[in-house]
């Protein structure tokens, strides 16, 4: 029996075999076809581009050369460009194709302040307080132009549509949000989005909606020894509004979250401070919470300009959404991730990503996460966490997000071990990934349209008939001087 038994497993196995070598051989493997062997071939292209980007981090709105490298390319491959769109000069939508099903892809491609970092598994500024890429954002945009173009070149002669949507200032500026509130995503039937991580998964969480605002009190300037009674401090007022707010974070859900700096706090300690600036992240996984956070908030910084005769202002900069999760696109992805895999580093990219580990004090043995796949999790409503402008796509657009290791496993979000491995191959390869899970999506979204109605039914029925969507940023322009204001 036992005999049988072995002899029956071994048949199977071998059936499963031939079946595979004969879909291979018969053309329908889906990793053998025109959109990613343009990926295997490209990867010297991408690898070079990527590093341009991440040469010259620009921070939020001031993404000129960054966004024009992105552009360039994909005029160079037959895309359609329209740029400088809904108020802001580095923000681009990128067509190839006509007809339906209109597939969307985010590219992001801004830098953070402070993060300057060579690419070496140790802390090497390039520029000291410089800017650095250490959400990635260079493979991000570049991975997301790569699937397009992959896209385009199945999509020949066929029916459909691909848009790039190059958005601007997702850390903290939120050129998303202007780009949805002037309805550039309109007629867009699903929405694909990635970003670079330390694994290789679908997303399942719903992060926070966020309000940033900008506090500003004034007062009277006085000498601070000779007359301290005819001024006013406008820094008192921050510091009692600051004192206010830490003492209510006791009496806040659990789940929200509320940080500062103080950007102006005077120029001289022998002068009372007439200006003075404070600007808030604000965040809940819920908007009817954040509303009520925030107009408390609001309350205490009147309260505390009261308290010091000072007077107080407030400028909403952003504000986005929570994400809103769509399950049946979510394993339409995973089925991609699965058939593309992780990243296989080689001899030096292991020896790089095993100094970063060791810096950090983990296990070598984590490094197996990059070339894992982890399986699809149930969706994770937010206790806390981070937020993006993705959310408000996603509440106008079906949409989808996930991530490969382009990161070194166990590196910190916005850390310099991110500056250092997304600048090297191991970013490129991750992106390369990102690339070839975006074609072989487009490739199911349009030789499939059940998928897309299916998706687009969650969507309504999660959204709500009565849902209508209001920008937490309001009526306001795009805050294109945001990280220049201080």
């Amino acid at each position: 029996m036992k005999t049988k038994k072995i002899l029956l497993l071994m048949l199977c196995m071998s059936t499963i075999s031939y079946c595979t070598h004969a879909q291979k051989k018969r053309g329908k493997d889906p990793l053998r076809n025109v959109s990613v062997e343009y990926l295997n071939d490209s990867f010297a292209v991408y690898d070079k581009l990527q590093k341009q980007i991440w040469s010259h981090p620009e921070l939020g709105f001031l993404e000129v050369e960054s966004s024009a490298f992105l552009k360039g390319h994909l005029r160079e491959n037959g895309f359609t460009v329209e740029a400088g769109i809904a108020g802001m000069p580095t923000a681009f939508v990128a067509t190839y194709g006509s007809g339906s099903p209109v597939i969307g892809i985010l590219a992001e491609f801004d830098a953070l302040p402070g993060l300057s970092q060579d690419t070496v598994p140790y802390r090497k500024p390039l520029t000291e307080g410089g800017n650095g890429h250490a959400c990635g954002h260079n493979v991000f945009g570049v991975g997301s132009v790569a699937g397009a173009v992959a896209i385009s070149r199945w999509l020949d002669g066929r029916e459909g549509t691909v848009k790039v949507f190059g958005t601007p200032a997702e850390e903290g500026g939120g050129g998303k949000v202007y780009m949805v509130r002037e309805g550039f995503f309109k007629g867009v039937d699903v929405v694909l989005d990635w970003h670079p991580s330390t694994d290789n998964s679908v997303s399942v969480g719903t992060g926070t909606a966020i309000q940033m605002i900008d506090y500003t009190f004034r007062g009277i300037a006085a000498h601070a020894a000779g007359s301290p009674d005819k001024g006013r401090s406008a820094l008192d007022g921050v510091e009692a509004f600051n004192y206010m707010v830490n003492l209510l974070r006791e009496h806040v859900p659990a789940s929200s979250r509320i940080h500062y700096v103080i950007v102006n706090g005077g120029e001289a300690p022998n002068v009372v401070p007439d200006y003075a600036k404070v600007s808030y992240y604000i965040r809940s996984p819920q908007r009817e919470i954040l509303k009520a956070l925030t107009e408390w908030i609001g309350q205490a910084a009147e309260g505390a300009a009261k308290g010091t005769q000072t007077t107080v202002t407030s400028e909403v900069i952003s504000g986005f959404y929570e994400k809103l999760y769509n399950r049946n696109l979510a394993e339409l992805v995973q089925r991609q991730l699965h058939l593309v895999g992780g990243i296989r580093y080689d001899e030096r990219e292991r020896t790089f990503a095993g100094e970063i580990v060791k810096g950090l004090n983990y296990d070598p043995a984590i490094l197996r996460q990059a070339e894992e796949v982890k399986p699809l999790a149930e969706e994770k409503p937010s206790t806390g966490g981070a937020s993006s402008d993705v959310g408000d796509v996603s509440w106008n657009v079906p949409t989808v997000s996930f991530g490969t290791a382009a990161f070194v496993p166990g590196s910190a979000g916005h850390s310099w071990q991110n500056v250092a491995s997304g600048g090297s191959t191991i970013g490129t390869k991750g992106l390369i990934n990102a690339a070839k899970v975006f074609s072989l999506t487009a490739i199911e979204l349009y030789t499939n349209p059940q998928l897309i109605r299916e998706a687009t039914k969650e969507f309504e029925e999660k959204r709500g008939k009565d849902f209508r969507y209001a920008p937490l940023l309001g009526n306001r322009p795009p805050a294109l001087d945001y990280r220049l204001k201080r």
